[in-house]
Formats: structure tokens, C-alpha cells, sequence
């Protein structure tokens, strides 16, 4: 499943360095997460490091992108392999 930044974002920029994959980006009003790229951090930490390093807690799961661990694992290895 991929995560997703709520309204409640402050535009602090916290989020956007600590992305390994590059999917925050600032979009119209408040950052925003591209769900093609989002592994929730499966490949590179524990944790999604967007979601723990937010001071406001806006960055849930996205219910409208489900994926198992195996699917984002399998995302990342796409994302990847290229580098």
C-alpha cells in the first residue's frame, strides 16, 4: 500500500529529503506522494521514514492503493534496477 499525505500538511519539507524512492513532491498545495514510486520504504528501512519523521502524523496508508509487502518489495526491485 502505498502512503499518502493528508490535508493536514504544514509544508514543513521534512518529508521530501528523507524519500529513497524520490515520490514527494510538492504538488498544487501540500506535498504529495506518487503511489508508482512509494514502497513505503520496503528495500530501504524498517520504517517509512516519510511517516516517522513528520511532526504532524499526515501520512497514512493510502486505502486506495493496497499492495502487500511482496508487491512493494517487488516495486522497489523495479525501481532499482536501473540505478
Amino acid at each position: 500500500m502505498a502512503l499518502i499525505i493528508t490535508d493536514e500538511c504544514i509544508n514543513c519539507d521534512v518529508c521530501e529529503p528523507v524519500c529513497p524512492n524520490e515520490a514527494i513532491y510538492m504538488g498544487p498545495e501540500i506535498f504529495e506522494i506518487d503511489p508508482d514510486k512509494c514502497t513505503e520504504c520496503v528495500g530501504h528501512f524498517d520504517e517509512p521514514q516519510c511517516a516517522e519523521i513528520c511532526p504532524v502524523e499526515c501520512i497514512p496508508k493510502d486505502p486506495n492503493h493496497e499492495e502487500t509487502e511482496e508487491q512493494l518489495l517487488q516495486k522497489y526491485r523495479q525501481l532499482t534496477e536501473s540505478l
